[in-house]
């Protein structure tokens, strides 16, 4: 019972904060897909999607053990021959995170151990939402993807797919296989507070 109050309490808090800014949100939702179409002109609902959940979940979804994802990012490494796209760039739209291309690692901007270990403490202080309200979120975003009038290849089997997911609790999104093979995208996301304050530093020198 305390569950389902916590939950009802946040989601009234969600809609009550999304009805007192719904032009400025609105606003934040468009310039983030205007700025990944620009930068991803090959970019589906799908790839669209994934920016927008991981503002929200951060890269706590995919580190279930830090070893493993030690190893699996040695691996990336090993292979990556290029990655396009911007070295940094914020997800969603209020930016919580950074996608920061592993680029930077490869060409020594970034030593490896501060890279991971700012990657793994971008968990700390992630608090995800619960899926029904990350759910009504998505439709909110999608609704203005929509308006927008995009013409983005395979939008309504996209849109059914992703939606299928959220209803049985899976919010977790991947990039289209169009996206994958034009841009080849090799990144880690890093909470905004830990990329600003102790790797763009290392950047700017």
């Amino acid at each position: 019972m305390r569950i389902i109050i916590l939950l009802w309490i946040y989601m009234v808090g969600f809609t009550g904060n999304m009805m007192a800014s719904e032009k400025p949100f609105e606003d934040a939702v468009r310039a983030a897909v205007e700025r990944q179409i620009t930068t991803y002109p090959k970019s589906t609902l799908k790839d669209l999607y994934k920016n927008f959940f991981q503002d929200k979940y951060g890269p706590g979804h995919i580190i279930s053990d830090t070893t493993g994802a030690g190893n699996y990012l040695r691996r990336e490494l090993s292979t990556m021959t290029s990655s396009d796209g911007e070295l940094v760039e914020p997800t969603g739209w209020e930016g919580n995170f950074y996608r920061v291309n592993l680029s930077l690692i490869k060409e020594g901007w970034i030593p490896y151990d501060v890279f991971f270990d700012a990657f793994i403490r971008s968990v700390n202080g992630t608090e995800p939402p619960p899926v029904p309200v990350w759910k009504e979120e998505w439709e909110n975003i999608e609704a203005i993807i929509s308006s927008m009038e995009l013409t983005l290849p395979d939008y309504e089997s996209d849109k059914a797919e992703i939606n299928e997911r959220l209803e049985k609790g899976e919010f977790v999104g991947h990039h289209s296989h169009l996206f994958e093979e034009t841009y080849s995208p090799h990144y880690r996301i890093i909470s905004r507070d830990v990329f600003e304050k102790e790797l763009q530093p290392l950047m700017d020198k």
